[in-house]
């Protein structure tokens, strides 16, 4: 049986799984994926940030609770900067009390530690404890807020706008689900988050608040690692869920789903797609000759670095086809500055291009001038 049948087979074997879900063996056939019970979907495998699979991948839509992701990302930015500590107390205040659906039921003036915080936000959704952080962090939730939108601008998060930190329905609020994988992916490119997201059960006040996981898929979905669900009446279910298996770490985004049910078994054949039809790979260094002639200098050459990834994910049946076009520069002209580039990497997978990399100067080469030229003179004629 060839790999396309085995594929098919897989296919139709979600299909059975999961209801309502429709898989594909290519990726231009799942990017007109009609069958996905969602208004929006995408698939992106975070090594590189490269799509997958798509559906209405750019359509503003409300993302409910989803939006936390932003939101414990700048939490988890602000630890890393050492201006948040996961045992730092912070006082609960009137407004983040208040906030209603999913909740820890903070009372006004409670305290409560950032790490403790973190778990209701990312197991219960808890908006009350989403909210405390995000007045920790900035001061307020409208600074905060600030802050949410700057973030995604400088992500590329072209689609999006946030009223609030919890995903609470609110006119203007919206993203898509190409930018929510987005946001997702540097969420994960901080592991301890996975600390929080990947818990199934924990309490909170020494036993007595018991914390579930909203994300039923890291309970029962092989390697799955979080992320975060979302519920309103304007934005439906909606989820970002992300998985890792065997080195391929892929984000399924779904957004708009008629029911929780149908959230989940969408996530899930998106993942199963990702995993039956991708790998990663690791990436050799290119076949090229090792250095670049240097021109007036006080080296001949100069020796290049690659700044490419060490891996990439590319579909199985290219597995054995993938290749390195190189484009490298025939000379340059002295002084070469440390990490000048010299060129470039083209990295196909089936004849199809999946990214680009630099190859740079992993020296500096000086310009050659009388000086130095008459110190190397010196230096020689007293080695005689």
């Amino acid at each position: 049986m060839s790999k396309r049948q085995i594929a098919a087979v897989l296919g139709a074997l979600l299909l059975g799984v999961c209801p309502g879900v429709q898989v594909w063996v290519s990726a231009e056939e799942a990017a007109v994926q009609e069958g996905l019970p969602a208004q929006s979907a995408v698939l992106m495998e975070t090594q590189g940030g490269r799509v997958l699979l798509e559906k209405n991948p750019d359509e503003p839509l409300p993302p409910a609770s989803v939006t936390k992701v932003m939101t414990l990302l700048l939490v988890m930015e602000a630890l890393d900067q050492g201006q948040l500590r996961l045992d730092q107390t912070t006082t609960c205040s009137e407004h983040a009390a208040s906030m209603g659906g999913s909740q820890i039921w903070l009372e006004p003036g409670e305290e409560m530690t950032v790490e403790d915080l973190l778990k209701a936000t990312a197991i219960a959704s808890a908006n009350d404890a989403s909210v405390a952080l995000a007045e920790l962090t900035a001061g307020s939730e409208e600074a905060f807020v600030e802050r949410m939108n700057q973030r995604a601008e400088e992500l590329g998060m072209e689609n999006t706008h946030f009223e609030n930190a919890t995903g609470l329905d609110a006119e203007g609020h919206v993203s898509t689900a190409r930018d929510i994988a987005i946001m997702s992916r540097e969420l994960l490119s901080h592991p301890k988050i996975k600390d929080y997201s990947s818990v199934w059960m924990d309490t909170l006040r020494d036993g007595e608040t018991q914390l579930v996981n909203t994300n039923r898929l890291v309970r029962f979905y092989d390697g799955c690692t979080g992320l975060k669900t979302g519920t309103t009446d304007g934005a439906g279910s909606c989820l970002s869920a992300s998985a890792e298996r065997d080195g391929l770490e892929l984000v399924a985004v779904v957004l708009g789903s008629p029911s929780s049910d149908e959230r989940f078994s969408a996530a899930r054949g998106l993942l199963d797609y990702g995993f039956a039809n991708y790998v990663n790979l690791p990436l050799p260094l290119p076949e090229a000759e090792p250095t670049v002639p240097v021109t007036g200098g006080v080296a001949s050459q100069v020796v290049w670095m690659s700044k490419g990834p060490e891996s990439v994910v590319v579909r199985s049946a290219d597995r054995q086809a993938l290749e390195q076009q190189v484009e490298l520069a025939e000379d340059v002209q002295a002084p070469v500055e440390l990490g000048q580039i010299l060129g470039r990497v083209t990295v196909l997978a089936g004849g199809s291009p999946i990214c680009e990399y630099e190859l740079v100067a992993a020296e500096a080469v000086e310009e050659m001038t009388f000086s130095n030229a008459l110190e190397r003179l010196l230096e020689g004629l007293l080695r005689l």
